[in-house]
């Protein structure tokens, strides 16, 4: 198995990694699934392309099975980060059902975490499903008290 730098071309493929990503989670309906598909694609192909978004593609045979990525945001001084404007955003961390459970999520997400060392990124945040949690955990992150509020957009149910 090989691992390469995500492209904007891998945007289509990113993007299917992210819906099957929230559709092994099962808490998410159809509807939203697609319209969050057709607008996240456009979006991490400029994201790429503006070097704010940085993956990581593994193949097998030439066959992609395992992807993540890094978001590069905005950010306030923190008390985590005084001087520092960015904050990286851990997102998109998928592997195919036939290949988990071999450490490539965690291979992912420690090249996420180089890259963000690389970019001075001293704070990193994601949300995690329950079967990620412990690989995030070994990692060095930590729960935290965040909440959360998202209006559905209109038609949409969450």
């Amino acid at each position: 198995m090989e691992t390469r730098p995500a492209t904007g071309a891998d945007a289509p493929l990113i993007t299917s990694h992210r819906r099957a990503m929230f559709e092994a989670m099962g808490s998410t309906a159809e509807p939203a699934l697609d319209a969050m598909s057709r607008s996240f694609e456009l979006w991490v192909a400029r994201m790429i392309e503006a070097d704010m978004y940085a993956g990581w593609i593994t193949e097998d045979a030439g066959q992609p099975v395992a992807s993540a990525g890094i978001l590069v945001l905005d950010w306030p001084p923190h008390p985590l980060d005084p001087t520092g404007e960015h904050r990286g955003y851990l997102l998109n961390v998928f592997v195919a059902p036939a290949y988990r459970q071999r450490g490539l999520a965690h291979a992912l997400v420690a090249m996420c975490m180089e890259e963000a060392r690389r970019r001075r990124l001293r704070v990193v945040a994601l949300h995690s499903s329950d079967a990620g949690r412990a690989i995030y955990e070994e990692l060095g992150f930590r729960p935290t008290n965040e909440m959360l509020r998202a209006d559905p957009a209109e038609g949409q149910q969450i």
